[in-house]
């Protein structure tokens, strides 16, 4: 599977909103393993890359 041109970016704002997230999580009483974590930020990664070549489509149409 080819890797997003904005994958690296879109790991760095995951990773910017980590914490948060881990006190979110923390307060509900759900553990954060580092383990688990890789997976979750991928999937995060995904869902970021479809929105970004969504809003990249929708952007040529407004041209």
């Amino acid at each position: 599977m080819e890797q997003h041109p904005k994958a690296f970016e879109f790991m760095q704002i995951a990773m910017k909103y980590l914490p948060e997230a881990k006190t979110q999580l923390d307060e509900l009483g759900i553990e954060l393993a580092p383990e688990k974590l890789q997976p979750m930020i991928s999937l995060l990664t995904k869902v970021m890359a479809e929105a970004y070549e969504l809003g990249k489509e929708e952007a040529k149409h407004e041209v």
